[in-house]
């Protein structure tokens, strides 16, 4: 596993803890906007995922 690849994880793993945080309500506020900012959160961690291997596939072609 390359520097890179380990960059990626662990961005889309702080965005899943950042997801669930907000999911559950630890930045308080409105119990509504905290789900669905939480599921717009979410939402990077497959984004940030595809957009890694893209550009690592596009590095070695």
């Amino acid at each position: 596993m390359e520097r890179s690849d380990m960059f990626i994880l662990g961005a889309a793993f702080v965005s899943f803890l950042f997801s669930i945080s907000l999911w559950f309500g630890a930045w308080g506020g409105d119990a509504d906007f905290n789900k669905q900012a939480g599921i717009f959160v979410g939402l990077w961690v497959p984004s940030i995922i595809a957009v890694g291997s893209y550009f690592r596939r596009r590095a070695t072609a």
